[in-house]
């Protein structure tokens, strides 16, 4: 893929449609599921039995109706001819369309990094179009993560709404304490003395915000 812009998208209120019912389809069933995706239909003759149980099953062979209402669809199937097909109909309909076998003179519209994921922290990596390296650079990442920094993104996941809905706060002070709240005294604040010890830590530093 010669030009990609990466984005982390909503899955929660879209109809996924996964065009094939082998392995390669029941990845990207789970990893939608695992992103939130509450509806996700797979269309094909036949499904391998690791196709997670919550996915709508359509034994068929692919028809362009068999988009209607989608948000987003996976092209997945062994047959370039049909995953072409699935392409060029998502086109015609302005869906957006992943093609798991990559074929260059049908691409679809965006592609699935390696991911890590812990807690509210996502790390996604693409390498040129090699998957294997970038699982491997996305391992590399993993390990190298500084295990503090993950628990403060998950306080973050209490604070910042807080903050943001904070009346006393302008919004240049607002900023400033989200600001502050990336930086190493933050972390070990927390590291060392929990939530409620940021708590308390934030408010010495902006005593107007009364308590969080």
């Amino acid at each position: 893929m010669p030009h990609a812009y990466p984005v982390l998208l909503d899955v929660t209120d879209r109809l996924v449609v996964i065009i094939g019912g082998g392995a390669v389809a029941a990845r990207k069933a789970a990893g939608v599921i695992s992103a939130g995706a509450l509806r996700v239909r797979c269309v094909a003759p036949r499904f391998c039995p690791d196709l997670p149980q919550t996915v709508e099953r359509i034994e068929s062979e692919y028809s362009a109706h068999h988009l209607d209402g989608a948000g987003l669809v996976f092209a997945a199937t062994d047959q370039p001819t049909v995953n072409a097909a699935v392409v060029r109909d998502c086109r015609d309909r302005d869906i957006l369309v992943c093609r798991a076998d990559g074929d260059e003179s049908e691409r679809g519209d965006f592609i699935t990094p390696a991911k890590f994921q812990e807690g509210s922290v996502i790390v996604a990596v693409s390498a040129g179009g090699s998957p294997a390296l970038a699982v491997k650079l996305r391992d590399q990442i993993a390990r190298s993560l500084d295990r503090r920094v993950l628990k403060m993104a998950e306080a973050l996941r209490t604070l910042r709404p807080l903050l943001r809905s904070n009346e006393s706060l302008t919004t240049a002070r607002r900023a400033q304490a989200l600001c502050d709240l990336a930086r190493e005294e933050a972390v070990q604040t927390l590291d060392r003395a929990g939530i409620d010890g940021l708590r308390a830590w934030l408010r010495e530093k902006y005593p107007e915000i009364g308590n969080v």
